[in-house]
Formats: C-alpha cells, structure tokens, sequence
C-alpha cells in the first residue's frame, strides 16, 4: 500500500489528484488531505440546486464536481479529508464500513463514540460528523470522506442550500443531515494535526506493506493538466449537471414580481423568459444577453453589470436582479 500525507490545500488539485491516483496507479492507496474553502458536489447533482451561488461568489469559494456519487460537503481547514483506494474483484469493492472502521478506532481511542449510518456516514450521538462516497472503476474503489474537526459551521451552512423546489431535474439531491463538530466532544483539546497523525499512524500500522510515497514532478504535472482539461472547467463543475428547469420569483414591492423561467442544457441557458407586469418588456435585453450563456453565477454577474443601464426605469440593484437567476 502507498501512504501520501498530502500537505497540498489547494482543492482542485487535491480532487484532480485522487481521480489520478485511482485511475493511474496499480497499487493500493492510503491518503490524507486537508482542503482550503470549497463546495465539493456529487458527480450526479445539479450544481446550482446545490450551492447559495451569491455565498460562493462572495467570498470566492470553488466549486468541484468530484467523480464519486452522493451528497455536497463543505471542505476547509477545520475539516480532514481521507482517501482509500483499493483493489479487489468487481462484486466486492464497494464496501464503506471497511474504509471507515480505521477512522472510528482511532476516534474511540480518543474518546469519541461513534456509529455508521445508513447514509454511508459517520454519527456522534444524533449528529453527523463524516460523509463517505465511492467510485468504482474498473477492478479498483475509490473511497473517500470527510472529518468535521473543527470546521467554520456558520459558512458550510451559508454556502450550502439545504432545499430548492426552484429547479426541476433528475439530479440526485443531497440528504440533509444535522452535523456538528469532533473537537468539541473531546475531553481533551487536541489539534486537528495530531489527529491527522494519529489516524495515519494507525492505518499505516494496519497495513504491513505501507510504503509512504511523494509526489513526483511528472504525478503533479498530470495532476495540474487534469485540473485545466476537466476539474478547473465550467463543463465540468456546472455543465455536468442534468438538465434543468429553473423557476424563480423575485418580489419587488407589494404590486410587483419579477418571474423567471430557464431551461439550462449542458449548463447552457439554452431558453429564458423574463417577465413583470410593472416593467412590461424592460428586460428583453438581459434575455437576449444571457442567452446562451452558462447559467453560473460569475457569468450572469458580468452580464448583469453589462446590461443594466440599458433598463434604467427598473429600480432594483444589480446584487437583486442577479438572485432572480439563483434563488
């Protein structure tokens, strides 16, 4: 087994990098990773049904589709992230009680008791403190999951939708649980870089074979070209999403709404209806402008910006007429 303690925090590369590992290694694959600030969706989920898009534009939070299924999650320093990737046959690789067994005896033996939900995630008392996800390729698992240690709650809350009936799509939505913070039922307060040693040197120890490993000039330059073909794109952080509808209704005063409808293709605005009765035909130019464009937030923010002296007569601000497009 190789064992990366991956000091990189940039999640793009630390995403890119585990789909690398699975798909051009042979060899088993133990890693840890902690992440700067990022929203990191299922491959199967609508992006924009996911994300508070103004949170994310506003404090500059990336947002990486990763290849494995499940739920969104929230990464940033007060949260250790985990990979196992492992060989086996075909009808035996998915197994997420495997991988996480190593976590939850290292978190008994520091005083916290925990248990496997059936949403392939980790609980203490009635919170969730780690989501799980896997993905097969070929005759090899990738299993990876998250440790809430000590992460900013109030921002993963922000950043995170927890509904929107706005979108009509066959995406998977994510499963809401309520989740807390390890750090806080430890009797002792130890730093998340202990338990990240800790958790290594068990899963090191477990496995006789481990032989820890560095990454190569030529591993980060594949890992950096994959970010720029694939995990640093719009395609594929937004235009992989299903298909959708979207319907909003942005309330301007007690006389008058501002209704939108957006069928998105690819994560292309491909048809866009904009209408009020107080402003009769005022936005023909902001539907001709953002068509055909990508229904993501810095796009529609430019496009705004660029449009709106062109209906003077409508008294709404920019940051308002931008949340018509998001909810």
């Amino acid at each position: 087994m190789i064992c990366i303690n991956n000091e990189n925090k940039d999640p793009y590369f630390n995403i890119a990098l585990e789909e690398y590992l699975l798909k051009q290694f042979k060899e088993d694959i133990f890693m840890l990773y902690i992440n700067k600030p990022a929203v990191i969706i299922g491959k199967h989920q609508n992006t924009v049904a996911e994300i508070n898009a103004q949170c994310i534009a506003k404090h500059n939070i990336p947002v990486i589709r990763r290849i494995s299924g499940g739920g969104t999650v929230y990464h940033d320093t007060g949260n250790l992230n985990f990979t196992f990737i492992r060989n086996g046959e075909s009808n035996k690789l998915v197994d997420f009680q495997r991988y996480t067994k190593y976590i939850r005896e290292v978190l008994d033996n520091i005083g916290l008791k925990t248990y496997f939900a059936k949403s392939n995630s980790l609980f203490t008392g009635d919170k969730k403190i780690s989501g799980n996800a896997e993905h097969v390729y070929k005759k090899r698992v990738l299993h990876h999951g998250t440790l809430l240690y000590n992460t900013n709650l109030a921002m993963l809350h922000e950043a995170i939708k927890t509904n929107d009936s706005s979108i009509q799509s066959r995406a998977v939505q994510s499963i809401r649980s309520e989740v807390t913070n390890i750090l806080p039922h430890l009797k002792e307060n130890i730093r998340i870089t202990t338990l990240r040693k800790k958790i290594f040197d068990h899963v090191s120890s477990q496995n006789q074979d481990c032989r820890f490993y560095s990454l190569s000039q030529a591993d980060i330059r594949h890992v950096n070209q994959l970010i720029e073909t694939k995990y640093g794109t719009n395609k594929w952080n937004y235009g992989y999403s299903p298909d959708y509808n979207f319907n909003n209704t942005l309330t301007i005063d007690t006389d008058n709404d501002i209704t939108i409808h957006i069928k998105v293709t690819k994560g292309i605005i491909t048809d866009v209806t904009i209408s009020s009765d107080g402003y009769g035909s005022s936005f023909r130019h902001l539907e001709k402008a953002v068509l055909n464009q990508e229904h993501e937030i810095h796009t529609i923010y430019r496009i705004v910006q660029k449009t709106k002296s062109l209906y003077p007569e409508i008294n709404i601000s920019a940051n308002r007429l931008i949340s018509l497009f998001f909810g």
